[in-house]
């Protein structure tokens, strides 16, 4: 009995040594002092953990098309701003998202605030730095 729990013990530290390494702290991608604002197409939703995640197309005044890809909140910290699966955001909605910048990779963002055609507007991730509390 005393060699299960230990190879139990052992193989749930592998499994949480690899969620915890798939996970990030805020600062260690996105800028904090790099605020955004970009108005865009909806193209893509992804409802998964650790982070939700959706792209949006964005037009520059030439027409040109720059595919902006975001991360915000669990989905189930979204449920209790309001979110709903399916529903809320979808492809082809015009959105406003107010965020950050990723420090590295191009057209990364944490999304804060996304405002709907609408006028709504929900909460999709943290203010910068507060490391998602």
């Amino acid at each position: 009995m005393h060699r299960f729990a230990v190879l139990l013990v052992l193989a749930a530290g592998v499994f949480e040594t690899r969620f915890a390494s798939a996970h990030h702290s805020f600062a260690a991608v996105f800028d904090g002092e790099q605020a955004l604002t970009l108005t865009g197409e909806v193209v893509g939703i992804e409802w998964t953990n650790p982070h939700f995640h959706f792209s949006i197309d964005v037009k520059d005044e030439a027409g040109s098309v720059t595919r902006w890809r975001f991360e915000g909140y669990p989905p189930n910290m979204l449920v209790r701003q309001g979110w709903r699966r399916d529903v809320t955001l979808t492809p082809g909605a015009t959105v406003t998202v107010e965020g950050w910048a990723a420090r590295e990779e191009p057209n990364l963002g944490a999304a804060h605030w996304v405002t709907f055609a609408d006028g709504r507007k929900l909460a999709a991730g943290p203010p910068a730095g507060t490391g998602g509390r």
